[in-house]
């Protein structure tokens, strides 16, 4: 059974890194939240390595850019791993074929097809209409708003010709303020249904976490997945990806699953039994909202 906790510093002392989710976590996808940059800052200041591990299909630079639009500042975290880029190195690897068909939102995706400098002989991908393409680059829907069975016909043509579609965010749905809007994964688990090849990148799946690690290491850090504890909202995005990973998991039930758990400031201890049973997942700690 969880444990509920009051705050991340009853338990942090038993971990060396954290890898934290960042929507419905640190941010609402409008402003930070303030106790949870706080947490952060006091975990890094007795000396604790913060990984933001999100499935945002942006690099990891324009998700640092938009933290600070957010109001989370530089010294929550040490580093970022975003399902983006581990899907853009895929992309670049020719995952998909040459020639793609992008979903998502034009401006704000717009990195994803940023050049990958750190690969040999990435192959020279080309932004084409979806009878032209060999597969499919989903960073999201058109309309975040829309229902996903509006792609239907679209998915249909697809997987007739045999595209698969690179999922660059599996989570289904997101919280904006207090607007539910669709993500990519959404269009991803229709693609799927529908008999199409759907390929994922970020949490829960195992690219993600490698990328996490390797972000790890790369700051001179060698930590075991014993001494990492995975911090998220989402149940089969941030709690199956960590049980997969065997890696200790934070559930913030105030995020996703508020109404379903009762929370306010914190879970309703029965109501939060019963979800997690009905999802399925098991973190070993819970907590309203990080603090």
């Amino acid at each position: 059974m969880t444990q509920i906790i009051n705050a991340l510093s009853e338990i942090s002392d038993r971990y060396d890194a954290l890898f934290v989710d960042l929507w419905g976590c640190v941010h609402n996808g409008i402003t930070a939240h303030p106790e949870a940059v706080a947490a952060l800052q006091a975990y890094r200041a007795r000396g604790g390595i913060v990984v933001l591990v999100t499935n945002s299909p942006k690099p990891r630079a324009g998700v640092a850019d938009q933290l600070a639009d957010f109001g989370v500042p530089a010294d929550a975290y040490d580093t970022i791993a975003t399902s983006g880029d581990s899907a853009r190195s895929a992309m670049y690897r020719g995952a998909i074929g040459e020639k793609v068909y992008f979903m998502g939102e034009p401006i704000r995706d717009a990195g994803f097809f940023e050049p990958l400098e750190i690969l040999d002989n990435p192959i020279n991908i080309q932004r084409v209409p979806l009878a032209e393409a060999d597969g499919i680059a989903c960073c999201g829907p058109f309309d975040p708003m829309a229902d996903p069975e509006v792609n239907r016909a679209d998915f249909l043509y697809a997987k007739a010709k045999g595209m698969k579609l690179l999922c660059a965010n599996p989570d289904i749905v997101v919280d904006r303020g207090e607007v539910r809007e669709w993500c990519a994964g959404a269009l991803a688990r229709l693609y799927t249904e529908m008999g199409g090849e759907s390929l994922y990148f970020g949490k829960p799946h195992p690219p993600i976490y490698d990328l996490a690690r390797r972000r790890l290491s790369a700051l001179g850090k060698s930590i075991p997945d014993s001494a990492i504890l995975a911090i998220g909202d989402g149940p089969h995005t941030d709690i199956l990806g960590a049980m997969g990973e065997d890696i200790d998991s934070l559930f913030i039930s105030g995020g996703l699953a508020a109404a379903e758990t009762k929370t306010t400031h914190q879970p309703d201890k029965n109501a939060l039994t019963t979800y997690l049973s009905k999802e399925n997942v098991a973190p070993q700690y819970s907590i309203g909202q990080l603090r």
